[in-house]
């Protein structure tokens, strides 16, 4: 999601006490029962030969395009292990 220099700087001067959370569950007992802890993944720098315009779209879509990239390739990888089960 891309969101302007303007906005955000909106959002991040609106007081706590006007922000409506009413929409958001309380974490109650059971939700922390059932939490996992939850490790990242260690991530390694490689390089990569990309189509120019594969990379380039990446890029457009601004900031953290990498990440966008790597999970683009969890999303496929989680799918194909599924498939292949």
């Amino acid at each position: 999601m891309n969101i302007s220099r303007k906005r955000l700087e909106e959002i991040q001067n609106i007081p706590d006490e006007e922000i409506d959370t009413s929409d958001i569950p309380e974490l109650d007992d059971q939700f922390w029962a059932n939490a996992k802890m939850v490790t990242p993944i260690t991530k390694q720098a490689v390089s990569i030969r990309l189509d120019s315009d594969i990379l380039e779209w990446f890029k457009s879509q601004g900031k953290g395009y990498q990440s966008t990239i790597n999970n683009v390739l969890r999303t496929y990888v989680n799918h194909q292990q599924k498939t292949s089960k």
